[in-house]
Order: C-alpha cells, then structure tokens, then sequence
C-alpha cells in the first residue's frame, strides 16, 4: 500500500510531527510511505525520521517567503483554522497541485486545514483520511461549521481518543463518514527503564499557558520541603519559561526545580527520573505520559480533557487529580516520593500497561482500519444512521448560528474602526 502523509511542517517541533513520525516509520515496515511537509523553514527536520520514509516540501520559506502569491491569504485552508496566516494563495496551489499528481492509495491529512484540502481536492480513487490531533470541542463554531462542509468527503476521520471519537459522531453531521480512535504510539525504548531510584520527577512539553506549568512548580514546593533531596526538571522551551523562572526564584526552590530546556529525544531524560508528572489544564492525548510509561515512570497527572484519563490507570500505574487542584497535585506526588514500594510497583505497572502504544498494536488498527475502509467503499454504499443524522444536524445549526453571529460581531467591529 502507498501512505501519503501531509503535515504542516515537518521541520519544527511538536507532538503532531513526533507521532506522524513515528507512525510513518512504523508503517514502512510493510509499506511505501512519504511525508509531503506544506511547509519548509530549515534544512533538516528537528525530529528523525525513518529513512525508508521519503519527505518533501511543497513550500520552501528559505526561498519563497517573498514570492507574490505567499502574500495573498489561502482561499482553500479555512480562514478559522488557527494556522490560516501562514497559509495562502501559494500553498493552496502546491497543495493542490500534489493532490491532483496523488499516485497513492491513501493521502492522511493531519490537521483541520489540511483535512479540508484533502476532502475538497484529492482524487476520489484515493482513500481520503482526516486525522484530529486537537479535538472537536476546542474548535471554534465557525471552524467545525466549515469542516462539516469539507467532511463529508472524507473516507475516514481518526481522533486519537475514544471520548473525542464519540464527539464527532453525536456532533458532527456526517452520514458515511467512519469515525474511529487511534492513539498515537511511541517507539519501543532503546535505553534500560528507570529503576525507580532517581529522586527526580520529570515533566516535558511546551512553556505555555495551557501546561499550567506554574501549578506543578507551586504543587512541588511541600514536596521540597519534606524531601529536599528530590528535584523537579522541567524539559521544553516556550513563551512561559521567564515567568516560571520567577516562580521557582520567588518560591525558594532554585535547588529543587530546574527549566532544562528542550531535549531531542527525550528516551534518556526520561530513564533518569523515577515519576512523571502532567498539570495541563486540557491535553487531546498526552504523548509525554505515554512517553514516561514507556520508560516506567507511573505519571502523577491532572484528569483533564481528554487524554490522560484514557491513557493512567488511577492508582495502578499513576495517579489522578482535578485540573488546577494544586494540593491535590502536591498529596499525589508525596503520596509516591514517600512511599518506594509502591513507586516501583507503579513503575512495573506502566511499563506493562503502555506497551499497547507501542507501534506495533496501533500500526496493526491503523493497517486494519485502512484495509476495512477500502473494502467498505469499493463494496457498498456508505449506510446512513437517521439518528446520529439528525442529532448530528441539531449541533450543525448551534455552530452555524454561533458562526454567523461572530461574523457579524466582525463586521459590525470592523466598521467603527
């Protein structure tokens, strides 16, 4: 089989690229595979790929950031999508153009923009997928209004959680579309686990609001205090990293908890800590949890939206707190920085419980759900369901009306300028 990926940019940082990355490579055990980059701003990608996966860019920056068409808006990637600005008339005709030439059997969008040129322009031979590495809920109603639209031409949608999965099908309206969660993997790690001894928890991702680093820091503070041998190391770079910096100098705790910067890969960072620890405030997956349980750290995590719920057993292989509870978050992690028993139990359980992120299991649902969705096309007519129809039509108007109201709030500001 011929797998065509299309990614924003293959050459920064981020979690989209890791786990298209990784699932690319997992896949060229067994297929041909590329990665079509829309944009380029580097000579090498950040992140390694596979070398048996081709990539190439439809837009170089390096040269073309200048070029005329680049500085007119994109007319097909949807103006609500949150990347439109970097978008415009050039990369919608490259865009279109490859999509147009596609000699694959599948073309995998992987972002809403993306989705949307897939749906509208790829050929009707090829098996269209549209990935959400997001989630449907974090979208504007102008954003899903315009994605209900372009939707209904894709084969596939793959969410990569169950309960966002079962949002675009009681949400979103549309009938012959198959919605199906598939998380992302982590490759089998290289390096020996952690053995539970370090006295360090680790943490890693982007220096953002959202991270709610902040409420880590403060939730590690008793823990300094009651064990002052025990560091906090924080892996990521990001607009937040001044502010938490005063933080840990206004808390005292500059002996405790340290910014490390970004780390690429970061196996053997993590194989020097003995717990993981999350705080966000909302995270559609959170590859860093299943990074850390790949490495046999048990993660100490808020139950936000949407992920780690579906990735930590709840006091079998980590723990769970309420988003923003900072003395919830602090109890949980003395709870396992006081007790190495049961830290260490937790860290058999992880390792044994991420192992069904590991490529292999989620390459096998991913093979077999291509494989399902070409023979469902080419055999039978897409079935449509009257009631997720009719549900999915009532959510259809609440955003269509949302979205209407917000475009005349727009043109009613840009009036009074």
């Amino acid at each position: 089989m011929k797998i065509s990926f299309l990614i924003h940019n293959a050459y920064g940082i981020g979690g989209t690229i890791t786990t298209t990355f990784n699932l690319a490579g997992a896949l060229a055990e067994r297929h041909d595979v590329e990665v079509v980059s829309a944009l380029r701003h580097r000579e090498h990608p950040n992140l390694v790929l596979d070398p048996r996966v081709r990539l190439r860019a439809l837009v170089d920056l390096r040269k073309e950031a200048d070029h005329p068409l680049h500085q007119r808006p994109a007319k097909v990637f949807p103006a609500a999508e949150y990347r439109h600005r970097q978008y415009s008339e050039l990369t919608d005709q490259r865009i279109g153009e490859y999509l147009a030439a596609l000699d694959t059997d599948v073309v995998i969008g992987t972002r809403p923009g993306l989705n949307v040129h897939i749906a509208r322009q790829a050929p009707r031979h090829v098996l269209r997928v549209g990935q959400e590495h997001l989630t449907l809920d974090n979208h504007s109603p102008r954003l899903r209004t315009a994605l209900r639209r372009a939707y209904r031409h894709l084969d596939v949608i793959t969410t990569v959680t169950e309960a966002d999965a079962a949002a675009y099908r009681r949400k979103m309206w549309l009938p012959g579309v198959h919605v199906e969660a598939l998380p992302n993997s982590v490759p089998d790690p290289a390096l020996p686990p952690a053995d539970s001894t370090a006295k360090v928890v680790i943490a890693a991702g982007r220096l953002v609001p959202v991270k709610r680093y902040d409420l880590l820091i403060e939730a590690f503070a008793p823990v300094a205090a009651a064990h002052p041998d025990w560091q906090l190391r924080i892996y990521g770079k990001g607009e937040e990293q001044p502010r938490l910096r005063e933080l840990i100098e206004r808390l005292g705790l500059w002996n405790n908890v340290f910014l490390m910067g970004a780390a690429t890969p970061m196996e053997a960072e993590w194989a020097k800590g003995s717990i993981g620890a999350a705080a966000s405030n909302f995270e559609p997956f959170g590859m860093t949890i299943v990074e850390a349980m790949r490495c046999g750290l048990p993660v100490v995590s808020t139950d936000c939206p949407y992920g780690p719920a579906e990735i930590i057993q709840d006091g079998t292989d980590g723990r769970l707190v309420p988003v923003g509870d900072r003395d919830a978050l602090a109890a949980a992690l003395l709870d396992l920085v006081g007790d190495d028993e049961r830290r260490r139990r937790m860290s058999r359980a992880a390792l044994d419980n991420a192992r069904r992120f590991a490529p292999g299991p989620v390459v096998a649902q991913a093979e077999r759900l291509l494989e399902t969705a070409a023979a469902a096309r080419a055999t039978t007519p897409h079935s449509r369901g009257t009631r997720s129809a009719l549900t999915g039509r009532g959510h259809a108007a609440r955003d269509a009306a949302h979205a209407a109201a917000s475009g005349v709030l727009r043109s009613i500001r840009k009036g009074r300028r």
